[in-house]
């Protein structure tokens, strides 16, 4: 009963909070009773675009941020008309901001401020059509969506600067709005700066002017074109910049001033990914001109607001990493979100695969054309590798997701998402799907969207249905889980190929249906056979001339499946030899890393040193490490001589993944000759399974080196931490202490967790309790975070009160870590009392034993005594006795 009740309470606070004004108490308990018919059972909402009363048609923000308070004065008009119905109360989604007045152009009767929203009741109900203004004067310290980087916080001074992001709802963080993606307007933000400072916003900077009395530069952008709410963003600060033109469209790379020697590395493709982009997609660049930002700290790899995408500054590299770092992936991603995500939106977050899938198979339609067909599959197949992995039967369009839709961006709208526009595009052929996406997006132009538009076009212009497809693929979970059999009957010359569908079909996993090929290679043809996939089982037979040499199921490769096709060895080995199929070649050597055999080693050993592809020699290098034979390492040790550092990296790597005094060696010699630091933070890793006095003195000596982002220092300290050593808790603990600065603060709170990873088993860890204590006031999140979980490693009962002040703090990342280590703390607290509690009932019976001991040696001596009496006694005294 009491479970019900408290179901029953956090349900009717759901359906409070998300009410409407107008919403009766009657209708609220009716929802309640519903919920109680559930039995109490947790309730997975289920979530919708909310109603559009009004339409919003263009936003002026006007902030003023003070970076030593970390705060902004702000005053924000909202210009809007009701839709189909007379509005009488205006709803603004705004989180803690201390609205100081609000003004409209219409009288108001009042306005009620709550944490959430801003509620507007007019006079009179405006009537549909009529424009309205409404304008709110407000401050706000924001603890999301807008995010200072101040010297304060630890940031360089001259790299003074802030950043927002809004996705997918921290807008309303730091100015009042109609915060949901089912809404396009237009905008305009202005912002007051100290005159050294960089203003960035949307669209095109249309002023900038200095005031007299204020001595702060005003800097005026306007974005003429509509989006949605989450797409509006702003950076402001001491950027340095490098330009660049493609057309007539400006573009610029800006960093924070320090950084600014990294920004061509990262920035050189930008020109030719938009030429790129408008010749495949078939729409021009819809936008005025296009930015690109580095901010610190920023926690994704990027975000695409329309023309200002910020990125993070992990993106930014030296050339000395030669290959191995690009910023290709990550630009070409937020550069595609420019059409797909802002140009047209998925409406509401279950439909943001529209947003997140598109970018991401736009990005491998690039590799492929930068660096050719087989980079484009490669993608695919370590895309598809991930997701047949994954546990779960979640549908890629799902309703029921968390309140800030954060579970909805995972492999199903990226990875996923890609792969279901592959699999159209291979069916449909490259020139109609180009033609059905240009379609689409000129259809729906600075629109919002959802599947169904998508499936509309493409059944329009092909003439074939795609509801089958999308319902297996996206409104139902999974994929399909394909058992293949293969053989060969000499006599009628007939091959037989079996294909079994074997996941578990049910209401949200479906038996698939699709079409792709059977291809045989024998020595004198090659023989495509097309098939459709639809029943639990098929039988297929193949009349051929002779024995194929190769067969391949789906040789296109515009299939996402889990594929489970064993064949002889010997056709693997003949796989490994298709110069022209790079899937297959992948492929075989993934087939071949269960087999232990020298001649199998013997083969992945000349694919590593000899195949045309550096993805295909990087699989030969892991399958080697998994075989882990001996003659495996021998075949690595001999293969570290790449010229591709892709794949020299992976070859260090492997070695290192072996435990024995060769792997050791050629570390060593890595580190001794060894110029990419990529390459060296492999080798310095390595070095964590070997302790000894020269080991700890390359570990000290990197420690305190000096390398871009202390990535080098970094790899000293994950080797220190595999070393599991306490007497190295002096050394990392004084460097942490002497050169935090030079740590990015992700990798200097790992840092942290690490030392007290090493102090973990200590008898006295109240000093590192009160160091890893100092970091959490930090004004970095993200150390504040690792400091939090540090403390849970440290497993210290006495850090239970500390991390417990963290749990409903209102920081979600910094929460979940106190929950986590709180959890860790109370299990070895409970641990430590049952173990203190067990040896407290030992000593008990210990000291019972001991009195039970005497007792029995006193039993024993009168026993003694009374036979040595019975010795001493007459005979018939004994007689009588007796």
């Amino acid at each position: 009963m009491q479970s019900l009740r408290n179901t029953l309470t956090m349900v009717c606070c759901v359906l409070f909070l998300t009410a409407s004004p107008g919403q009766t108490e009657t209708e609220l308990g009716q929802l309640c009773r519903y919920a109680a018919e559930t039995g109490g059972k947790t309730i997975k909402l289920r979530r919708h675009a909310p109603d559009r009363k009004a339409d919003v048609l263009h936003l002026t923000i006007d902030v003023t941020p003070d970076f030593t308070a970390q705060t902004v004065s702000g005053k924000t008009s909202i210009r809007f008309k009701p839709i189909a119905l007379p509005l009488k109360t205006l709803r603004l989604d705004a989180v803690d901001l201390t609205v100081q007045t609000v003004t409209s152009t219409t009288k108001i009767r009042g306005y009620d401020v709550t944490d959430e929203a801003i509620w507007v009741t007019f006079e009179k109900a405006i009537p549909p059509k009529m424009e309205v203004t409404v304008t709110v004067v407000y401050e706000a310290e924001p603890k999301k969506g807008l995010y200072f980087r101040t010297p304060e916080m630890g940031y360089k001074p001259e790299d003074e600067h802030l950043w927002t992001q809004g996705e997918t709802h921290e807008a309303r963080h730091w100015f009042p709005s109609y915060d949901y993606p089912n809404e396009k307007f237009t905008s305009e933000v202005i912002c007051h700066v100290p005159k050294d400072m960089v203003v960035l916003s949307n669209g095109r900077q249309v002023s900038a002017t200095m005031d007299s009395e204020t001595g702060l530069k005003s800097v005026q952008w306007l974005q003429n074109k509509p989006h949605v709410n989450y797409l509006i963003a702003l950076t402001a600060g001491k950027f340095k910049h490098v330009s660049g033109k493609y057309q007539n469209i400006p573009l610029g790379f800006y960093t924070p001033a320090s950084q600014i020697a990294q920004a061509q590395n990262s920035f050189a493709l930008t020109t030719d990914m938009m030429a790129f982009f408008e010749q495949e997609i078939g729409v021009p660049y819809p936008w005025d001109q296009y930015n690109q930002v580095v901010v610190d700290d920023f926690p994704w790899g990027g975000m695409e607001n329309t023309t200002l995408t910020v990125l993070t500054d992990g993106t930014l590299f030296t050339e000395a990493s030669e290959n191995i770092r690009s910023s290709q992936g990550l630009v070409a991603h937020e550069l595609a979100h420019q059409w797909f995500g802002d140009y047209v939106t998925c409406k509401d977050w279950s439909q943001v695969w529209l947003n997140e899938g598109f970018a991401t198979y736009y990005e491998h339609l690039y590799a492929g054309y930068k660096d050719g067909q087989d980079a484009l599959l490669y993608k695919l197949y370590k895309d598809a590798r991930g997701i047949t992995r994954r546990k779960g039967n979640r549908p890629m369009v799902d309703k029921t997701y968390n309140e800030g839709a954060t579970d909805q961006f995972d492999y199903r709208a990226y990875s996923k998402g890609s792969w279901v526009l592959h699999m159209l595009r291979t069916q449909l052929g490259e020139d109609l799907f180009r033609r059905c996406i240009k379609t689409y997006l000129e259809r729906h132009a600075f629109q919002t969207v959802v599947t169904e538009d998508l499936n509309r076009i493409l059944e329009e212009l092909s003439g074939r249905s795609f509801d089958a497809f999308f319902d297996q693929y996206v409104y139902h979970g999974q994929q399909p889980e394909l058992n293949i059999k293969y053989s060969w009957n000499e006599k009628d010359g007939l091959a037989k190929v079996t294909v079994t569908q074997k996941q578990e079909t049910n209401e949200k996993v479906l038996l698939f249906s699709f079409p792709t090929k059977i291809r045989f290679k024998t020595k004198s043809s090659v023989v495509d056979h097309e098939v459709v996939i639809y029943k639990k089982q098929h039988d297929f037979y193949f009349p051929l001339t002779e024995a194929p040499e190769i067969v391949r199921f789906d040789p296109d490769y515009g299939v996402l499946a889990k594929l489970t096709f064993n064949k002889p060895r010997v056709m693997l080995y003949k796989q490994l030899t298709a110069t022209t199929d790079v899937i297959g070649r992948l492929m075989a050597v993934a087939s071949l890393k269960s087999k232990k055999d020298q001649k199998t080693v013997d083969q992945l050993k000349a694919v590593l040193n000899g195949d045309p592809f550096y993805g295909v020699r990087i699989e030969a290098s892991v399958a080697l490490r998994s075989i882990h034979t001996p003659n495996a390492f021998d075949a690595l040790a001999t293969s570290a001589n790449q010229q591709d550092a892709r794949v020299r990296r992976q070859v260090v790597r492997d070695l290192g993944r072996f435990y024995k005094r060769e792997s050791l060696t050629a570390t060593q010699k890595v580190i001794a000759t060894e110029k990419n630091p990529d390459i060296l933070t492999e080798a310095i890793r390595n070095l964590g399974k070997y302790p000894s006095s020269s080991t700890r003195k390359t570990l000290l000596d990197y420690l305190n080196s000096e390398s871009y982002r202390n990535r080098l220092a970094y790899a000293s300290v994950q080797a220190i931490r595999t070393m599991d050593d306490p007497d190295y808790i002096p050394d990392l603990q004084k460097t942490l202490k002497t050169q935090h600065k030079a740590f990015p603060s992700g990798t200097f709170g790992r840092s942290l967790d690490a030392l007290a990873y090493l102090a973990r088993n200590e008898d006295n860890r109240k000093k590192l309790r009160l160091f890893l204590a100092g970091y959490l006031e930090d004004d970095r999140k993200t150390i504040r975070r690792w400091a939090v979980t540090a403390l849970g490693t440290l497993r210290d009962p006495a850090a239970i009160p500390l991390v417990s002040t963290f749990v409903g703090a209102g920081e979600d990342a910094v929460e979940k870590a106190a929950e986590g280590a709180l959890k860790s703390l109370r299990e070895n607290n409970k641990g430590s009392v049952e173990m203190k509690d067990l040896r407290n009932e030992v000593l008990k019976l210990k000291e019972k034993n001991e009195k039970m001991e005497k007792d029995l040696a006193d039993i024993r001596k009168r026993m003694d005594a009374k036979d040595q009496k019975k010795k001493d006694l007459p005979s018939e005294n004994t007689k009588d006795e007796k």
